[in-house]
């Protein structure tokens, strides 16, 4: 009897051992089961890619959150695809920022201007990317990669979409970049077919600044802009290049056209006014048959010139709907 119930005692131990053995090998699988699910739904912050750019080639690791902008045209692209940098150079007019971005830069360091950005400024920021241009600041693109990796467009012409797509490329989120290019090419396209005879007007850039009165040719800002609208332009003016500079008022006559916008680089002090109203009042500016016919019109230098970006680009459409249509 006492054999029989030692038996009977350590079967069920082996039994119930057995079930204990098996009942934490399914915790144990479901446990890795769920860790395993778990580190396949976070994103695998080692991902890179590589960006070619005017400097040689970048890797970035993962998507940049914390960029530093070092050109105002950059600063633009980033807001138009729903970025808002920590860190941006202070736009060329404005304290700091350009009257039509400035809401949108509430909350962004000012890291000095283009010409001369504050390596210990950006530094403090701690971005995970910089981006900055080669015109600019090649001098120091050894230092900015050592603080974060650093990417620089060539050039800062008017063909603003040439660095845009640079731009989309380094966020990593070319989608959101193609989107608003497309969106911007719809609505020239659009306006291009309202403006209609229209375009056949020959539309005159003047710009006034002390010590630099510009006749603006086609590879200006608001030139290429004119150009893909297809503005027909005085025949002195439809040159591809930037702006015959420096002109004296004997160039007055090379101004006109059947339609005239200026703008002046007002820094403050008026001088540049003063020097915009000395010149379209002068008599052979007032000779012209733009001026005669009351074709002259004042328009916003950050907006036709300085800003450089998208924003500015579509904010010139408005003008010249302006301008055409009402």
């Amino acid at each position: 009897m006492k054999t029989f119930l030692t038996k009977r005692y350590t079967n069920l131990f082996l039994l119930m051992a057995i079930f204990s053995l098996l009942l934490l090998s399914a915790c144990g699988n479901t446990s890795n089961e769920t860790s395993s699910k778990g580190k396949e739904s976070e994103p695998n912050k080692g991902d890179t890619y590589t960006v070619e750019h005017a400097m040689g080639s970048t890797e970035i690791s993962g998507t940049p959150k914390r960029i530093v902008i070092l050109t105002n045209e950059g600063t633009e692209a980033l807001l138009s695809m729903g970025i808002t940098p920590v860190g941006a150079v202070e736009s060329w007019l404005g304290d700091p920022w350009y009257d039509h971005i400035k809401k949108e830069m509430k909350n962004v360091k000012s890291v000095g201007t283009e010409l001369e950005p504050s390596l210990e400024t950006i530094m403090s920021l701690k971005p995970d990317l910089i981006i900055g241009n080669k015109v600019r600041q090649e001098a120091i693109y050894d230092k900015l990669s050592q603080i974060a990796p650093t990417v620089f467009a060539e050039n800062l012409g008017g063909d603003w979409k040439e660095n845009f797509k640079l731009y989309s490329q380094a966020i990593n989120n070319e989608e959101a970049g193609n989107k608003v290019l497309d969106d911007f090419d719809t609505r020239v396209a659009a306006l291009k077919k309202q403006l209609g005879d229209q375009l056949q007007k020959k539309v005159s850039i003047v710009r006034f600044t002390v010590g630099d009165v510009r006749i603006y040719h086609k590879d200006s800002f608001s030139g290429v802009i004119l150009d893909e609208l297809g503005f027909a332009r005085p025949e002195s003016q439809n040159v591809n290049d930037l702006a015959e500079m420096n002109v004296t008022k004997e160039r007055i006559p090379a101004m006109d056209g059947d339609v005239l916008f200026h703008f002046a680089y007002e820094t403050g002090d008026g001088e540049a006014s003063k020097l915009q109203e000395e010149w379209t009042k002068d008599p052979i500016f007032q000779k012209l048959k733009v001026a005669e016919e009351g074709n002259v019109h004042q328009v916003d230098e950050a907006i036709w010139n300085t800003a450089g970006g998208v924003v500015a680009a579509n904010l010139m459409l408005d003008d010249i709907e302006k301008f055409f249509l009402e």
